[in-house]
């Protein structure tokens, strides 16, 4: 397998302490390698099983709901973000993985963290652990219990000593046994 070359890094924004936690340690990472760091919003939570809110909206409104979502993901993570200013924001429709793997074929992020909020926390309608296993590019989940306690796919597992994580504080996602 290749290894990955970094022109940026994918946070998908979590409003919790694992999400703070998460934030944090993108930012970092970006920061330390001088990347971008683009934050990703999504009009359905991906950190739900089911969101029925968003299904009868219309196309407008929809638009609407978005401009608002920017807006407030903004503000929010650009004061977190402090002086570093090499920050991207976007809002995406879909929570799917389909969404953030179109973000990562046009070169929006090569590594993705996530906030791991609490065991048996879902992503994109599946186990988050099952979503990192088996997405394409490096995936960094941060928590749940502390803010350096890092489960990391096998992609990001082969580039750790990229990752600005200590040997003790991390974990990789193991292989399910069907």
């Amino acid at each position: 397998m290749a290894i990955p070359t970094f022109n940026a890094v994918g946070f998908c924004a979590n409003y919790s302490l694992q999400g703070d936690w998460a934030f944090d340690y993108a930012l970092r990472f970006a920061a330390s390698a001088d990347k971008q760091l683009n934050v990703f919003e999504f009009l359905q939570n991906p950190y739900e099983e089911v969101d029925e809110n968003l299904k009868s909206v219309d196309k407008d409104e929809l638009d609407r709901i978005a401009i608002g979502k920017e807006k407030d993901l903004r503000l929010f993570y650009d004061e977190k973000a402090g002086d570093y200013l090499n920050v991207g924001f976007r809002v995406c429709y879909d929570k799917s993985w389909t969404e953030l793997h179109r973000c990562l074929l046009i070169r929006e992020f090569q590594m993705l963290v996530l906030a791991y909020p609490h065991k048996n926390a879902i992503f994109s309608g599946r186990p988050i652990e099952d979503f990192a296993r088996n997405f394409i590019s490096p995936v960094i989940l941060v928590g749940p219990d502390r803010p350096d306690q890092f489960t990391l796919n096998s992609q990001a597992a082969l580039i750790i000593d990229k990752l600005n994580i200590e040997s003790d504080k991390w974990k990789k996602i193991e292989l399910c046994s069907a």
